[in-house]
């Protein structure tokens, strides 16, 4: 049977990357080219800033992936983007340039969803065997998504506000730590004890998150310890905090998997580097004989590698889009 190679662009936010999958499974290469440097001065990521810098870097990562790969376009097979949801401006110059290869080199467009991406990012690493619910945990999704083959997404519960990478960058910036936050307050609540007394959110028989109470009582914990001119233990914050949060993420995630009677869980987005959900997952997965699977850090952060895994599979489903396909800032997974 002959090779699949797609050329995949992803640039939703402030990573430009451009990758060259084979059959959905092998990474041939991948170029990523982050701003985060750029954005560190300013406590996050500034929009028209990122959108910039992709279009002075587009070009570029394309060229030195193909180099990387030792492959020229007339070898590729189709050309896959992230259209969505992210940072319009930064879309549409990833988007802008997908239309271009494909309408120069006559190959088909293939549209991919950025929380897709993410949950194929797992390809990469074995076969995903089906049934199986992936638990998307990222800087703007929280989700528990059910899929009972290859691009099926039932989204069974989600994030009622503020997404759980996004709680971390708040809580983050309380305790005052440099961006980005997320992984540095991970990597705090590895130094302390869990002694602050913090609500676990919407701790209840639905599948839905809501995060926003718990980085307000952070917020007002914070607050009223300088009010009282005590100082804040920021390791023990961040364990409180973290605990709260993987506590609520496990629950939730091992009841829809009893419940969905599925044996197989995979993890997805840049949450998923989470050291503490990581620890918590896998001693919940070995008590109930339920088969892990975690990305590589690599692709855990947006990359196009992962889009690439995806982008194969939507292809061979016949999900190619013309040149009238629109990058979308808010996008449905379906």
């Amino acid at each position: 049977m002959k090779d699949t190679y797609i050329l995949a662009i992803e640039s939703s936010c402030d990573e430009t990357s451009v990758s060259i999958n084979k059959n959905g499974r092998e990474e041939i290469a991948t170029v990523v080219l982050t701003q985060m440097d750029i954005h560190a001065q300013f406590g996050g990521v500034v929009p028209e800033v990122a959108s910039r810098h992709h279009i002075e870097n587009i070009t570029m990562v394309i060229e030195e992936c193909l180099t990387k790969a030792n492959m020229t376009m007339e070898e590729i097979d189709a050309v896959a983007v992230t259209y969505g949801p992210g940072l319009i401006g930064s879309l549409l110059i990833g988007l802008q340039a997908a239309k271009t290869l494909a309408y120069i080199y006559h190959k088909p467009l293939i549209p991919v969803h950025h929380i897709a991406g993410h949950i194929y990012a797992n390809a990469l690493v074995e076969s995903m065997k089906f049934p199986l619910i992936a638990l998307v945990v990222s800087g703007g999704h929280t989700e528990l998504i059910y899929m009972k083959e290859d691009y099926s997404f039932e989204k069974i519960g989600g994030t009622l506000d503020d997404a759980v990478g996004e709680a971390y960058d708040k809580v983050a910036r309380v305790i005052e730590l440099p961006y980005p936050g997320g992984p540095r307050v991970d990597q705090l609540a590895h130094e302390g004890e869990d002694t602050y007394h913090l609500p676990i959110p919407l701790d209840d028989e639905s599948y839905d998150f809501s995060f926003s109470g718990l980085k307000s009582a952070v917020i007002n914990l914070a607050h009223n310890e300088k009010q009282r001119g005590n100082e804040l233990n920021k390791a023990n914050l961040a364990t409180s905090f973290q605990n709260r949060v993987v506590e609520v993420l496990t629950k939730k995630t091992m009841r829809a998997l009893e419940e969905y009677n599925v044996d197989h869980l995979i993890v997805a987005g840049g949450v998923a580097a989470n050291k503490g959900l990581r620890e918590k997952l896998t001693e919940l997965c070995e008590e109930k004989n339920i088969h892990l699977t975690f990305p590589p850090m690599k692709y855990c952060t947006d990359n196009a590698a992962m889009i690439g895994a995806a982008g194969y599979y939507a292809y061979k489903l016949g999900r190619v889009a013309d040149l009238t396909l629109n990058s979308k800032a808010n996008d449905k997974l379906q």
